[in-house]
């Protein structure tokens, strides 16, 4: 079964109730976590965190703004490809590095990480790639964040064989199965965050876990319904969708067969 190991690489703050309606207005600190999929066969990244390229690319110009929106908290000890080496892991050694979507925060590790394949939904790179900008500020990419020769390494999840899921990941019912890695790994749409949102159900020793990435911020999120501020919805792909995905998690959390994790959750 699929062994998983979580990082945390920096971190950004922000006013509770932007993440949370009635969460109210004390300052909470958000981790950027990245989580290690080890199978018999196969080793993979889910997303990769704050690197020293996000400090670099979002100093000056439109990007300053994301860092005065979400001040972000980073030490070069944080970088993923570090703390990877820790464990003597680099980049060669890893399958494929997956993204959950396309947001700084969840890419800026990518050129520590050249030489790794990239996995992605093939739907949210084409609603992505070309953003430049304001429009890319709008949507959270930051394009310097991307190496030169990403699209050379890329791989679309939509290519993947699509598989039915068992009964208990319901209301989930179909997802992608990640070669090599024996119906371990699954990638599934999570619609509404971002364009190209995923998530991935890991099957490990002690059940199913799903890797929810930023379909909430809170597990209050989907226990209770409650989603984020409406400034929020500004920066949203999809409200609408947001909240058909929030409501899945709410119906998968109430059956306990699964364990949700999410990329951010704080002390909400």
């Amino acid at each position: 079964m699929a062994t998983l190991t979580v990082f945390e690489a920096g971190y950004c703050t922000h006013i509770a109730c932007m993440a949370l309606r009635g969460a109210g207005f004390s300052v909470c600190r958000f981790p950027a976590r990245a989580w290690l999929i080890e199978t018999a066969r196969g080793r993979w990244l889910w997303d990769t965190g704050y690197a020293s390229h996000f400090l670099d690319h979002t100093r000056h110009g439109v990007f300053a703004w994301y860092r005065r929106v979400t001040p972000v908290h980073f030490n070069a000890g944080d970088a993923l490809a570090w703390q990877l080496r820790e464990r003597g892991l680099s980049a060669n050694d890893l399958t494929a590095v997956i993204l959950s979507h396309f947001h700084g925060d969840h890419i800026a590790g990518l050129r520590d990480l050249q030489g790794a394949p990239t996995c992605l939904s093939g739907a949210g790179w084409n609603a992505t790639r070309s953003l430049r900008g304001i429009r890319a500020l709008r949507k959270g990419f930051v394009p310097g964040l991307i190496p030169p020769d990403f699209e050379t390494s890329m791989t679309a999840v939509e290519t993947f064989d699509r598989v039915a899921l068992p009964a208990e990941l319901a209301p989930f019912t179909h997802a992608y199965a990640v070669p090599g890695s024996d119906g371990e790994l699954l990638i599934v749409e999570l619609p509404g965050h971002a364009a190209g949102h995923l998530g991935a159900f890991v099957a490990t020793a002690q059940g199913w876990v799903m890797l929810a990435s930023d379909a909430a911020w809170s597990p209050a999120a989907y226990r209770n319904l409650v989603g984020p501020s409406r400034l929020t919805h500004a920066i949203m792909d999809d409200a609408t969708q947001y909240y058909d995905t929030l409501h899945k998690l709410n119906q998968l959390d109430r059956q306990k067969n699964v364990k949700i994790l999410l990329t951010h959750e704080g002390a909400l």
